[in-house]
């Protein structure tokens, strides 16, 4: 936002040139809407984190129409968003109607008037019905002229629309931003479309449109540039030519050349960092998944799994049950183990138990009877 020129001017007219006041009422308007969010990091961190938006150019992202073209810069940073947001579109060559590009807009900009995305699609159909495709680029690019510069464009067609008739145009209304979005461009006959004006006479009057919208118009020197290639022109003529001028696009500094529309470094780097991002969260789905069917869970019948599972309290539905040690000696459930129990009443039970055998790991009753216990016959097995 700062610049070497901010010096030379006198701060009142610095700060109207730079519309800060426009910002300065939408940031206390946010402050005054999320002062209880806002309250738990501070004022001022708001007011940084909201002009540090504004220099970037990311305050504009799915603002009111109103806001959006309530500034030169807002404007010039709803360009650049829409250029870096879908130039995937231009860059595998799809091609689209007016609707489809109304469409993209309106994902960045929910109001965005469809008025505008048809004559920025005019210029670029000319004649062609305007449900025919279009080309990135070629739409981008008179889009950024019709967006740009509609109140000078309004201007314009009045004053052409007065050559054409005979008229001396030497009152023009110039609407203002909140009107010209509702302004209807006048209606230009197919004779006159054909024929056009004198160049040198439409920027006679152009000239004087230029000095008096010193901040919302192309420079006259590119204007003079343009019109001056030919003798007469059209008005959609003349559109087209600002649209294809690389120094216009250079003046107003929102998007790159034609050549270099499909380049956006930082934007690969960060959409890269993403896809691989995602890359590595399916790869952990994945072996996630093959965990799960490894052991008799396949990935369609998970969730399925899970709620027929048992509770803990449920009873195991086997024949051959894990017991207690109380039940498992045939003793009463709340009594402890006895101190000492005789061997024979221990073998004699271990030989009708039927959790002990080789199924479940355990040894049968006579390697029970050799391994486990150790004991003659008649002594008595201490508990452990």
């Amino acid at each position: 936002m700062l610049s070497p020129d901010r010096l030379s001017l006198p701060d009142y007219e610095y700060l109207a040139q730079r519309h800060v006041l426009t910002y300065m009422e939408d940031a206390v308007s946010q402050l005054l809407e999320n002062r209880e969010d806002i309250s738990q990091y501070g004022i001022a961190r708001f007011f940084t984190e909201y002009f540090n938006s504004v220099c970037q150019g990311t305050h504009i992202l799915f603002r009111e129409f109103s806001f959006i073209q309530a500034t030169p810069h807002n404007r010039a940073s709803f360009l650049r968003a829409f250029w870096r947001c879908f130039r995937t579109v231009g860059k595998n060559g799809d091609l689209l109607t007016m609707k489809e590009y109304h469409c993209l807009l309106q994902l960045l900009c929910p109001d965005f008037p469809l008025e505008l995305t048809q004559k920025a699609a005019r210029i670029v159909l000319m004649d062609d019905a305007m449900d025919c495709l279009m080309s990135f680029s070629d739409f981008l690019f008179a889009f950024q002229i019709q967006f740009y510069y509609s109140e000078f464009l309004e201007s314009v067609a009045a004053i052409y629309q007065d050559l054409l008739t005979g008229k001396n145009p030497n009152t023009v209304i110039v609407p203002t931003s909140s009107s010209g979005q509702h302004r209807q461009r006048p209606a230009l006959s197919e004779t006159s479309t054909l024929e056009g004006v004198e160049a040198s006479l439409f920027y006679q009057y152009l000239e004087n449109l230029c000095d008096r919208h010193k901040y919302s118009c192309p420079p006259p020197a590119l204007v003079k540039e343009v019109l001056s290639n030919v003798q007469r022109l059209t008005f959609y003529g003349f559109l087209v030519a600002l649209s294809k001028h690389h120094g216009i696009n250079q003046a107003l500094g929102a998007l790159p050349e034609k050549g270099d529309l499909m380049h956006d470094p930082a934007m690969d780097e960060e959409l890269e960092r993403l896809v691989v991002r995602s890359r590595l969260h399916r790869s952990s789905q994945k072996h996630r998944s093959h965990q799960e069917v490894a052991f008799g869970l396949p990935r369609s019948d998970k969730l399925e799994a899970l709620e027929s599972l048992p509770s803990a309290s449920a009873q195991v539905p086997y024949s051959c049950r894990w017991k207690t040690r109380e039940s498992f000696l045939g003793l009463p459930e709340p009594q402890r183990f006895p101190e000492k129990v005789p061997l024979d009443q221990v073998l004699s039970r271990l030989q009708y138990t039927q959790p002990l055998h080789n199924k479940w790991g355990f040894p049968s009753p006579a390697l029970s009877r050799s391994l486990t216990f150790r004991t003659r016959r008649g002594s008595v097995l201490q508990p452990p």
